[in-house]
């Protein structure tokens, strides 16, 4: 596809925009039911409610009706389809209805809609509403990121001993993964002024866009949590890689980032560290 216009792009940033806040109400709606009902998808950690259909539903079509050229990556949508994500030049919509499920459903705030978008396989727009607490981050490329209106910046911090790090913690119910994230979260977090997992990897990215945390680990994770907060973050002056220290690639979103390059050799200098660790094994 050629390269955007700028018309174009903001075209399709405030159409995402608006489509996003519209269905904020139905995401309020949901959260404040007495009872969430759920169902379990690929294992017991992995919730879906009729909520997050319905928003996917609004957006697909909202998304579509304007841009029919345009493709998409859905959570729930490719879950229903079982077919794999895959990223052509094609502009496409990476949408993930409700990040952080689980808060959802037990009622704590942190939680959003992520809408990102990639033209040329590149991320262009990101747009993450947490309606609960009333904040909508946003950011085109080449345009800084957006916090309510107001341009957010990640802080300066450029050493981990002086940096609150997030990491998922959560991910650790998973035998699969658990020994790596056991030994990372132990090396990151025994360097780190403090240490969070809030549950929503999109929220999370948000938090180190505006400087509220400094760094971010995560694995294991789809394109769908993190495309929307991935431009959110850069655009916001924050640096994002592979954990490998490769460039970053959406459609394989293991991801280290943080406020400053120093930060980050710091982290990845770390997470080397952590698996060579081999004297125990987390059972």
């Amino acid at each position: 596809m050629p390269p955007l216009t700028e018309e174009q792009l903001k075209k399709y940033y405030d159409v995402a925009l608006n489509l996003v806040m519209k269905c904020g109400p139905l995401m309020r709606e949901g959260y404040c039911k007495t009872e969430a009902n759920f169902l379990v998808k690929s294992a017991f950690y992995d919730l879906v409610t009729v909520y997050d259909k319905q928003i996917e539903d609004i957006l697909i079509k909202g998304l579509q009706d304007e841009f029919p050229e345009s493709k998409i990556i859905g959570e729930e949508e490719s879950a229903a389809n079982k077919r794999t994500a895959e990223l052509t030049d094609d502009p496409t919509w990476i949408i993930d209805p409700i990040d952080g499920t689980t808060n959802f459903i037990n009622k704590v705030p942190l939680c959003c809609i992520s809408v990102g978008l990639a033209v040329n396989k590149e991320l262009v727009v990101g747009v993450v509403y947490n309606p609960i607490m009333n904040e909508m981050f946003s950011a085109r490329k080449g345009y800084g990121a957006y916090l309510n209106g107001e341009r957010i910046h990640v802080s300066k911090t450029t050493s981990i001993n002086n940096a609150v790090v997030a990491l998922e913690v959560s991910l650790i119910h998973d035998a699969r993964v658990r020994d790596k994230n056991v030994k990372r979260l132990s090396k990151l977090a025994a360097n780190a002024t403090g240490t969070r997992g809030i549950g929503s990897a999109a929220v999370t990215l948000c938090f180190v866009a505006s400087g509220r945390f400094q760094c971010f680990h995560v694995e294991d994770l789809q394109p769908w949590d993190i495309a929307g907060g991935a431009v959110i973050l850069t655009e916001a002056g924050g640096v994002i890689k592979h954990t490998s220290g490769a460039s970053f690639d959406i459609m394989k979103p293991d991801l280290i980032c943080a406020c400053t390059e120093e930060l980050l050799k710091d982290m990845h200098h770390l997470i080397e560290e952590a698996d060579n660790i081999t004297e125990y094994q987390i059972k």
